[in-house]
C-alpha cells in the first residue's frame, strides 16, 4: 500500500514540486498546506502515515508544528539548511527524522518512517 503524505510549506512552487515528484515515485500526496493552521487542520482531516514539515514557514515554526501534530502520523522536517544547523532542534521534536529538499525522495521518507 502506498504512503499517504502531507506536505507543509511556505513556497507553493515547492509544493507542486515535491508533490509531482513523490507521486511519480509512488508517494500518494493526500493534500498540502502552507501555515501551521492549515496542517494541522489537514492532518486531522486526512490522517496521513508521514507529514513533510519546513523547518522554516515563513514567521512559523516548523518545530512548533511537529510538536502540535497529533495523531499516528510520522513527522519528518525538511529544509534547504543542512542538517547540522538545526541538530539540536531536531532532537527535541518528535520528528522521524529530517530530509534535505534536495535529498527529498520516496527512498528517503521510508528509510525514516516504519
Amino acid at each position: 500500500m502506498p504512503l499517504r503524505c502531507l506536505i507543509v510549506d511556505d513556497n507553493a512552487a515547492f509544493l507542486h514540486a515535491a508533490a509531482t515528484l513523490l507521486e511519480r515515485q509512488g508517494v500518494t500526496v493526500v493534500g498540502v498546506a502552507s501555515t501551521a493552521a492549515e496542517a494541522l487542520r489537514r492532518n486531522i482531516e486526512l490522517q496521513p502515515d508521514v507529514v513533510l514539515v519546513d523547518i522554516v514557514l515563513g514567521a512559523e515554526s516548523g518545530f512548533d508544528v511537529a510538536r502540535d501534530l497529533t495523531g499516528g502520523a510520522a513527522v519528518i522536517l525538511i529544509s534547504t539548511h543542512a542538517e547540522a544547523d538545526f541538530a539540536d532542534l531536531i532532537e527535541r521534536t518528535p520528528a522521524a527524522g529530517f530530509v534535505s529538499k534536495s535529498e527529498l525522495s520516496a527512498e528517503a521518507i521510508r528509510r525514516l518512517t516504519p
